[in-house]
């Protein structure tokens, strides 16, 4: 897993998946991504509600009109890790909890920025079930450089370039860094990771991969 760690973080704004925090972070919204051992049934995904109306910034009034955006995300792909991925939408449950996606799809967080758009849009899948690995279980192999493709329903293709990753406790989740207003498009894919506590069925640390928009072809005079 690389090392890199993402730019400093910058006064932010909070907007809206899916990783477990704590039960009482208002300001941010993520799923625990879990599995069960010993046969058990699998744990149900733990959230908090997202921000609400009006926090979200990927998705202003700034954006261009033209743009691919106006599509759909609905493939992720990670040649590096071989993921190739249907994307669901992730909305509410009626309780107000943030939709999670099955084990064999990743989710982008639809009340946030599409990948691509201004904002940092966020993706999620789970890394693995009692079946096996699911989307995200080489999630820790991506180095920075490696590659992220979202495509869309209308034919286009969105790209990303990994930065780094890191690895937090889900009660130190590091909300205003994963969910603050960005300067562009940026990208987090997010996992669960580090040790399997069998007591509660659940992994103890969220991993957190960041990525970017490819760099600009230098030009020449």
């Amino acid at each position: 897993m690389s090392t890199a760690r993402r730019p400093s973080p910058r006064p932010v704004a909070m907007i809206g998946l899916a990783v477990l925090i704590v039960a009482h972070l208002a300001a941010a919204s993520v799923a625990v991504l879990t599995r069960s051992i010993d046969g058990g049934p699998p744990q149900g995904p733990a959230v908090v509600a997202p921000p609400g109306p009006g926090a979200s910034a990927g998705a202003g009034a700034e954006m261009e009109a033209a743009t691919v955006l106006a599509a759909t995300p609905v493939r992720v792909r990670i040649p590096a890790i071989e993921v190739d991925a249907d994307l669901d939408s992730l909305g509410l449950d009626g309780d107000g909890s943030l939709e999670v996606p099955p084990y064999e799809r990743a989710g982008w967080w639809a009340g946030g920025a599409k990948p691509g758009e201004d904002g940092p849009a966020v993706i999620a899948a789970h890394v693995d079930s009692t079946d096996g690995p699911a989307v995200f279980y080489r999630l820790d192999q991506l180095q920075a450089g490696d590659t992220v493709a979202v495509d869309y329903d209308d034919g286009t293709t969105v790209e990303f370039v990994v930065s780094g990753s890191e690895s937090f406790a889900k009660t130190e989740f590091p909300t205003d860094d994963v969910y603050g207003d960005t300067e562009g498009p940026e990208l987090r894919l997010i996992t669960c990771g580090g040790s399997f506590d069998r007591r509660t069925r659940s992994y103890e640390d969220n991993l957190i991969v960041w990525a970017g928009p490819p760099a600009a072809p230098a030009t020449t005079s």
